[in-house]
């Protein structure tokens, strides 16, 4: 349970209030919770531009199921269907800064809000099915993770 306190303070300026998050440990949770703060003012953008070949791409961000690096380049899914960039998915995941956006391998990010079901593999792995018939394998190295995102269920 998160607990939030008011402490008033003259010195701090009116238009830029100072949060300080107090925990035992800068876990997952913790980090969630930063991060959904550090936005707040700022808001998430609705959309993401996305360089391909040809252009630029307003792809919307409630629409993107799966983003996965494949022979050097960045496949996004989306709801429409698939747009191909050569951006670092590492970069591609810093500009979403979305805590709905979870790093499911070392080269795919996917949308939590697009997860269907999660089902046993091999060797500790998973398969995560998504919107639209996307797949992707959830690495051992990351289960952890996402099942802490998915609300500490056990992993």
């Amino acid at each position: 349970m998160v607990q939030s306190q008011f402490i008033q303070d003259e010195q701090v300026a009116a238009t830029q209030p100072e949060v300080l998050v107090k925990a035992p440990v800068l876990n997952q949770p913790v980090r969630v919770l930063m991060t959904y703060i550090d936005q707040f003012e700022t808001g998430q953008p609705a959309i993401l531009p996305v360089k391909t070949t040809e252009q630029l791409m307003m792809v919307k961000i409630i629409d993107i199921i799966l983003a996965d690096v494949q022979h050097g380049q960045l496949m996004i899914y989306t709801q429409t269907g698939i747009v191909t960039s050569k951006e670092p998915l590492i970069h591609f995941r810093q500009r979403l800064a979305n805590s709905d956006f979870v790093q499911v391998s070392k080269h795919a990010v996917l949308n939590l809000n697009h997860l269907i079901t999660l089902s046993d593999s091999f060797s500790g792995n998973m398969t995560a099915r998504l919107t639209n018939q996307v797949k992707t394998e959830v690495s051992r190295k990351y289960v952890k993770s996402l099942m802490t995102s998915l609300g500490g269920l056990g992993g």
